[in-house]
């Protein structure tokens, strides 16, 4: 049976304070720390916008040390999937030095290879691609594209040859946009991301990322990506999924949901998120529910 690790991309947003994390904290609290007690995954973004550091990536270890199964995606830095050139054989050095401490200690999910819509499916882009694979060779390598050229038999076979395992997304759907897929090329795991659905803001020039990436799932659109998840742990061992809806703590609701989903299970759930999203309550543990109930009735 597939495992299913679930959890949030990023943590560090200002606008998850008093949502997801208390505005008071205790001493010695993390994001990090705090997040490990809910989800088992984490999709790390700040190595899209500057290279890891070793010493960045064993704290990272070191705060989730009691959750031993507890692991990291690590978003490939821009240089290589947006910029596409000027880019040296230190740059791939340096950026494997960095996530080291995470390959030796089995926390590294994969690396996540992200291109933007843009990013065709062409002659000249399937040999860039072939080149970034023989440069990270030998890692755990996920590939997230966005047009919807790409959606052919030859380009899966591609990914399979190299051991790549092709990212499954969801997306505001315009002309030539991937659709929603459940497509294995890694029978060691797949990988699937949730953007949302927000048509309004998703090519808007102006619009930021928040803007970009507002939108809460409702339980029936995520039930279709359950189908979907699910088929995807019949033919790999380990499925990542990861929801990038991140503003105001978006993301989490849908990652306990479709945790709950997936696995029947009662959740403990953050008591501020709970305020924030009422309908989380009946993912609530029952003893955690009758003290709820308990507290309404006084």
């Amino acid at each position: 049976m597939a495992h299913f690790f679930i959890g949030t991309a990023g943590w560090s947003y200002s606008d998850w304070e008093g949502i997801v994390y208390p505005e008071e904290k205790a001493r010695g609290f993390h994001p990090l720390i705090f997040l490990a007690q809910y989800i088992n995954i984490v999709e790390i973004n700040s190595t899209f916008y500057r290279p890891p550091a070793i010493r960045i990536s064993f704290s990272w270890i070191k705060k989730v040390e009691s959750y031993p199964d507890f692991l990291f995606s690590v978003k490939l830095h821009q240089i290589f999937t947006h910029q596409r050139k000027d880019f040296t054989q230190k740059d791939v050095d340096d950026f494997k030095l960095g996530i080291e401490p995470l390959r030796a200690r089995n926390r590294l999910a994969s690396i996540l290879i992200q291109f933007p819509w843009s990013f065709a499916g062409t002659a000249s882009n399937t040999e860039y691609l072939v080149r970034l694979f023989t440069l990270f060779a030998g890692y755990p390598l996920a590939l997230e594209v966005r047009h919807s050229s790409w959606n052919r038999p030859d380009f899966y076979e591609l990914l399979t040859e190299h051991g790549v395992c092709f990212c499954n997304i969801d997306q505001p759907l315009f002309q030539s946009s991937i659709k929603p897929s459940s497509v294995v090329t890694n029978p060691q795991f797949s990988y699937v991301r949730l953007h949302g659905r927000n048509y309004k803001n998703w090519f808007k020039q102006d619009a930021g990322r928040d803007e970009r990436y507002n939108y809460l799932y409702t339980k029936d659109e995520l039930e279709e990506w359950i189908r979907r998840i699910k088929d995807l742990g019949k033919e790999s061992s380990r499925v990542f999924i990861i929801t990038n809806n991140h503003y105001r703590g978006q993301a989490l609701a849908n990652a306990l949901q479709i945790k709950n989903m997936i696995t029947g299970e009662k959740l403990d759930i953050p008591d501020l998120l709970l305020l924030q999203y009422p309908f989380l309550k009946e993912l609530l543990k029952k003893s955690r529910k009758d003290q709820l109930d308990l507290f309404e009735e006084k």
